[in-house]
């Protein structure tokens, strides 16, 4: 059986851990921000029905991995800020670290915090020797987030309709 991904992890201000029903709302309000979506996937904004479809698809991951995208909660008031954790589909370039927050929680460190502990996971417990980031070459705050993780540009490549940059995080490294 193959090494899972806890399912709740605590860090100094979130709490990370599996979407659940009362995350449709928020989550779907953050992906119909053309702002938030600018750089994710095709650029495009979610409907709620695709919102709705994209926890299902994210749990569903998570059911045939062992791994995934955790909902991000502030632990003071349990707000939904966003989602971070792993993409690794079939057919993607590679292990993925992504993220996604509400607009109105970019700059606070939120990311950062849980980005941080999604690789130190990645790396120590689920051993993956390879974690990439794909990131649009016109998203500085990701570049800048990336390389701060430690990440290094690899190569840029083509990606669900536009260019993407592969940043790479190696093991020992971060």
């Amino acid at each position: 059986m193959p090494v899972r991904a806890p399912e709740r992890i605590v860090t100094g201000r979130l709490e990370m851990r599996m979407f659940r029903l009362e995350d449709h709302e928020p989550y779907a309000r953050m992906c119909a921000d053309p702002g938030v979506m600018r750089y994710i996937g095709a650029g495009e904004v979610s409907t709620p029905d695709i919102s709705w479809r994209s926890i299902a698809g994210m749990l569903g991951h998570w059911d045939l991995l062992g791994y995934g995208q955790w909902a991000v909660v502030r632990r003071d008031d349990g707000v939904l800020l966003g989602r971070a954790g792993y993409f690794d589909p079939y057919g993607w370039p590679g292990f993925e670290l992504g993220y996604l927050f509400a607009k109105e929680y970019w700059g606070k460190g939120y990311a950062r915090e849980a980005c941080t502990e999604a690789l130190r996971i990645a790396v120590e417990e689920l051993k993956k020797e390879r974690v990439i980031s794909l990131i649009r070459p016109q998203n500085a705050a990701s570049i800048k987030l990336a390389k701060s993780l430690g990440g290094e540009f690899e190569e840029e490549i083509e990606f669900l309709g536009g260019k993407a940059q592969v940043y790479l995080y190696r093991s020992g490294k971060n």
